[in-house]
């Protein structure tokens, strides 16, 4: 994932080659394999439905209680992020129209550091949840932006930003829970955005969207800048229409991260999680787990945090309330319309260790 010193500068690298006949060929492969293992998926939580229904010998009424379950959990969790994400992506189409690359390039910091730091509190500037901030992202990478920005906005904005904010304020009251929860989002996502300041934008993001990246970054060394803009309203009207292209993109990993997380919820009983979660360090993985499955969206997550204060540690609410936002199923899968799946998987694993590690060390030394 990190830049390898020896690579040659992106000027002296020739134009490439066709890819080799093999690779080619195991495109099929590669689709045999995904298909393979979402049936293999859906015949496990088929199994385990069934032997649900079988074991606790309530027969078709139960089967019909868990589809019904996971219906309105699916459905609960859509409506409940939709707005969100039609919010983040009429701002992503705004800012394809009305933010010019020289901007980026003249008041961001280019440091890795400053950067990711600018980024960590760009959310009070853009307040979208994990669900909006998503389609923002990848606009303003299509614009430019530098990777160490981008990455701390991705996973702060949706905890540092106004809104975010005030309903942990009137869940929590001004104390521990709301000053850490800002905190170490804050410093989270910093760090996740210097780690990734070391990559290149072709190992990270999409190749589509590295290639829009790569050329408003050259746009920005081109001195033509005073061609005639359209007009405002035609403007408008072409910011609102790459809106609904954002939406309709964003929208099938939404869907199909509700279903999952939906699934989750249905299959994998909440009390089983609940039953383990006692420990300075098993409370804090357990509330992780639920902040995963549950896909809450960040504006309300703190009143349902709230429910849990009084028999879980405080580190493990402080993990949930860090984590949770950064990264769920839904959001997961939506990262993969912008990143590659490795980035991906760095940006699950960076922060869900991070705020472990912060959990068990506000339980060890500050206090459960």
């Amino acid at each position: 994932m990190f830049v390898d010193p020896t690579r040659p500068a992106p000027d002296d690298i020739s134009p490439a080659a066709p890819p080799p006949a093999d690779s080619q060929a195991s495109v099929p492969r590669r689709q045999w394999l995904r298909w393979a293992l979402t049936l293999a998926l859906g015949a496990l939580a088929l199994i385990a439905i069934f032997y649900d229904v079988v074991v606790s010998g309530q027969g078709l009424p139960y089967l019909y209680q868990r589809i019904q379950t996971f219906v309105t959990i699916s459905l609960g969790i859509f409506i409940e992020a939709v707005p969100f994400l039609l919010a983040g992506s009429i701002v992503s189409g705004l800012i394809a129209v009305f933010v010019d690359q020289s901007a980026i390039d003249r008041y961001l910091p280019k440091a890795a550091l400053p950067g990711a730091m600018v980024g960590g509190v760009m959310g009070i500037v853009f307040p979208v949840c994990e669900c909006g901030v998503v389609p923002v992202v990848r606009r303003l990478y299509e614009k430019g932006l530098p990777l160490s920005i981008g990455i701390a906005f991705l996973l702060a904005a949706p905890v540092v930003n106004p809104v975010v904010m005030l309903s942990t304020y009137s869940a929590f009251g001004w104390g521990a829970v709301f000053v850490g929860r800002i905190v170490f989002s804050f410093l989270i996502a910093v760090v996740v955005g210097f780690l990734f300041s070391r990559a290149t934008p072709e190992e990270v993001l999409l190749p589509a969207v590295c290639q829009a990246h790569a050329d408003a970054c050259c746009a920005v060394h081109d001195h033509d800048h005073h061609q005639p803009k359209a007009p405002l309203g035609q403007r408008f009207t072409q910011s609102f229409t790459l809106a609904g292209d954002d939406f309709l993109d964003m929208v099938r990993y939404l869907i199909a991260g509700s279903m999952l997380a939906a699934a989750m919820q249905t299959l994998v009983p909440q009390s089983a999680l609940l039953a383990v979660g006692q420990g300075p360090v098993v409370s804090v993985l357990v509330m992780q787990a639920l902040a995963f499955v549950l896909s809450v969206c960040s504006t309300v997550d703190a009143f349902l945090a709230l429910a849990f204060a009084g028999t879980f540690t405080t580190g493990s609410v402080l993990a949930f309330l860090v984590f949770g936002p950064m990264v769920d199923i839904k959001s997961s899968l939506m990262f993969l319309g912008v990143f590659q799946r490795r980035a991906v998987a760095y940006l699950i694993l960076l922060p869900m260790l991070l705020s472990m590690l912060m959990g068990i060390w506000w339980n060890l030394n500050i206090g459960w």
